[in-house]
């Protein structure tokens, strides 16, 4: 049979067979979503000083990460925490640092332990918020750094 007699598919079978295969990517990856219920969903919960039975406090706030890192086995004291803190923040969770090379990078220091974003994340514990002002996700995250780092946020004595 000569090529102009073979039977040819026209261009848009092609082009519709390509949407047919993506829609169908796109309903099986969304099966598992479509099939979740609010109460399936939504069952992580996230560790907070008032959920662990403490203050809302500085205090608070570390005893409750202590009570995070012992679970993690990630070493510290509240002294070596609560020096650190009042070094780097003043105590203030909402704390950001403007002016450093960090900042200047366009990555400020926050929160009690002025931690950049890129550091918290890699070093965030599981159960803590991801907000890096959250005042024990921002301990918690500092601490295991620093347990890497440093072996303890006990052996930090100046900006890290």
């Amino acid at each position: 049979m000569s090529a102009a007699a073979q039977h040819r598919r026209p261009a848009r079978s092609r082009i519709a067979r390509k949407l047919a295969a993506v829609g169908l990517g796109a309903t099986v990856l969304a099966l598992p979503v479509i099939g979740a219920t609010s109460a399936s969903a939504a069952t992580t919960t996230t560790v907070t000083a008032t959920s662990l039975g403490y203050s809302n406090t500085l205090d608070g706030w570390i005893r409750a990460s202590l009570q995070v890192m012992a679970q993690h086995g990630i070493p510290g004291s509240y002294n070596g925490i609560y020096r650190n803190v009042i070094r780097e923040s003043s105590g203030n969770p909402y704390a950001i640092n403007n002016w450093d090379s960090n900042a200047l990078a366009g990555t400020p220091s926050k929160g009690l332990l002025q931690v950049i974003d890129p550091t918290f994340a890699a070093y965030h514990v599981s159960g803590t918020s991801y907000d890096p002002y959250d005042p024990v996700a921002n301990i918690t995250a500092a601490c295991n750094y620093a347990a890497q780092r440093y072996g303890s946020i006990d052996n930090v004595w100046g900006a890290y």
